[in-house]
């Protein structure tokens, strides 16, 4: 079979689960009840890259496809749309906001890419009588470091940054004076607010380094689990519990994990 073939099965199977004579769990799920399941499955995919599982990764992907088409199959039930519309619509924009590759656009460099891309997406949204203001196509319900990240990208774009990471840097210094002072006056809105400011100035040091801060949080999160998860191993070894030890001793085991991880 070819993946179009399937696809096709995929879109079939899920049809038939929707159908009347169907999986009732299926049949009464919504857009709404779906979407955790689609954030669910991203997370997992991104897991499977972080830790190189290949075969995990090629399933996740698959479980990540099937929300989609559960989504396209509801859409479809409803009138709205069908997966060919979604189809027609990723095939046109890839191809129109790849001048270069498919036209007599020209871009040598990624970062010329991404310029035209960007371009070429707000001559769309003008077409389509979208939102002109810079930041509303940033969806709101997004992960805050993803979004902060999309933000500053966009008010950058339009020359609202900083000249470089020096700079940035020493807004984040600026930065940690201002929570150092709101500790000072124990003032629990004032420090959330000043702490949210040192995380927004994180964002754009990430960017001017080309790093991703959600990744790179991620990598640290995996990071922390497996030196932590070392710690317990070898404290289970000698009959006892991290609640057992005193921090010196987790200390040391932590170390120790530092050099064999």
């Amino acid at each position: 079979m070819t993946a179009g073939d399937k696809f096709q099965r995929l879109l079939d199977l899920m049809a038939r689960l929707r159908s009347p004579g169907g999986c009732p769990w299926d049949r009464e799920q919504t857009f709404e009840t779906i979407k955790p399941y689609l954030l669910e499955e991203t997370y997992e995919v991104l897991d499977a890259i972080d830790t190189r599982d290949w075969s995990a990764l090629a399933e996740e992907l698959g479980d990540l496809m099937l929300e989609a088409v559960f989504f396209a199959q509801m859409a479809s039930e409803a009138n709205l749309f069908t997966v060919a519309d979604s189809l027609d619509a990723i095939n046109e924009k890839l191809v129109r906001r790849h001048p270069h590759v498919f036209g007599d656009g020209s871009a040598k460099t990624p970062d010329e890419v991404k310029v035209r891309w960007d371009e070429i997406k707000a001559e769309e949204k003008k077409r389509n009588n979208k939102p002109a203001e810079l930041l509303a196509g940033v969806p709101r319900s997004l992960p805050a470091l993803v979004e902060a990240a999309q933000l500053t990208s966009r008010a950058a774009g339009v020359g609202f940054d900083w000249q470089d990471a020096d700079q940035v840097l020493e807004k984040l210094g600026e930065e940690l004076k201002e929570l150092a002072e709101a500790r000072q006056n124990a003032n629990r809105e004032e420090l959330e607010g000043e702490l949210g400011d040192l995380l927004f100035v994180l964002v754009n040091l990430a960017r001017f380094l080309k790093v991703d801060p959600e990744q790179a949080l991620r990598k640290t999160n995996r990071k922390f689990r497996d030196r932590f998860g070392y710690v317990e191993s070898k404290l289970k070894q000698a009959g006892r519990t991290p609640g057992d030890a005193s921090l010196e001793e987790m200390d040391a085991l932590w170390n120790e994990a530092k050099r064999n991880l």
